[in-house]
């Protein structure tokens, strides 16, 4: 240590480090504070995974399918990295919904936290991209044809539309490539992003605390009586649900693991391809509306989520006192899970109370005999 002092500013980092374990947090810190840790955890958890897989992995349309399928056969545990990594992905997106929905009832991004809010909106929308990219790398039939409809919809964007498209396809349709450009928006560009922006979200988070459920003006100071430390207190609670996180990942990818599936073939198209869960909502509102009018419709969610803390400028916090938001927000969750359902379910055929159903395109149930 001593010959690390000399040359390393260790003295700093253990002041640093030793004020950031003792940072009081508000009488109302609970388990629900912990949704950001853990998005955190399985952020750590796709980039060890992806870095492994990456081992095996081979990015081309002759040998991607047969890697994967080598990974998830061969390789040891490679069932186990490719199931941590395909789970962890779909948790990563849950969590992330969690913590801003618990960020938004609880008024955590109003000033001087508008940022922070913005950052982490940004961070959900890479997320969701790097779902997007990464859903393409197994080459199988259904992330093939999945990735034929997404490029399709981004092509009817008006004026950027098809220069979007075929910067996403290389070409006129799903090919070499799109795989190629995917793999490096997946493996490169992203993580570099999404690391600079989880880094600076998590400085402005420990800068500025956690907020309180008081109003924005005045703040009561750190160190008023119901306060505690993080350190032990919240680190022991992040601790466990660490723990619990790896614990579910485990369990899902031992009694759920991952297909591989089929081989693509541009040739056979599957019945019934959809996209995945998070993207149900969006891919079933576009069925209402021609596609010009249901793009700029499917843009407002997203754009309304990042510039809500500019819309949202009340100083009050608690949710008894922010009527029209709290209203917002629920509608909000009720819509996207309206819309999730209803893509789930349609175009196909399910037994209802002893009945046969066949729900059609716009999820519209008709009787059959």
């Amino acid at each position: 240590m001593k010959w690390l002092s000399e040359r390393l500013p260790t003295g700093a980092v253990r002041d640093f480090a030793a004020a950031q374990a003792a940072k009081p947090l508000p009488p109302h810190t609970s388990w629900f504070h912990t949704f950001g840790s853990i998005s955190l955890f399985l952020v750590v958890n796709q980039i060890v995974t992806g870095i492994l897989l990456m081992v095996y992995y081979r990015p081309t349309t002759d040998h991607a399918w047969e890697s994967v399928r080598f990974i998830s056969a061969k390789v040891a545990f490679g069932w186990l990295i490719r199931g941590l990594h395909a789970w962890g992905a779909t948790a990563m997106v849950l969590m992330l919904l969690l913590h801003m929905a618990r960020t938004f009832f609880m008024g955590a991004f109003k000033k001087p936290r508008e940022l922070t809010w913005i950052i982490g909106a940004i961070i959900f929308g890479i997320t969701l991209t790097f779902c997007f990219t990464g859903y393409l790398l197994p080459w199988n039939q259904l992330s093939y044809w999945a990735t034929t409809v997404g490029t399709e919809s981004a092509g009817s964007i008006p004026l950027v539309g098809p220069m979007l498209k075929q910067f996403l396809l290389g070409g006129d349709a799903v090919s070499q490539e799109t795989l190629q450009r995917f793999y490096v928006m997946h493996v490169v560009i992203l993580p570099w992003t999404i690391c600079m922006l989880v880094a600076l979200h998590l400085a402005l988070v420990r800068t500025q605390g956690l907020a309180t459920m008081e109003r924005v003006d005045p703040h009561p100071p750190p160190g008023t009586p119901g306060w505690r430390p993080f350190f032990p207190h919240h680190v022991l609670k992040e601790l466990m649900v660490f723990a619990f996180s790896l614990g579910g990942l485990l369990t899902f990818v031992i009694l759920w693991p991952p297909e591989v599936g089929e081989k693509a073939d541009p040739l056979v198209t599957p019945a019934g391809i959809k996209p995945e869960w998070y993207f149900l909502p969006t891919y079933q509102l576009l069925k209402y509306f021609p596609a010009l009018l249901g793009l700029l419709i499917a843009f407002v969610p997203p754009l309304l989520l990042v510039i809500w803390p500019l819309l949202d400028r009340s100083p009050e916090r608690r949710p008894r006192l922010r009527k029209v938001s709290i209203a917002v927000g629920i509608a909000a969750i009720v819509l996207a899970v309206g819309f999730g359902l209803l893509g789930h379910f349609s175009e196909r055929d399910v037994s209802l109370f002893g009945s046969r159903w066949h729900v059609d395109h716009y999820g519209v149930p008709h009787g059959l005999p």
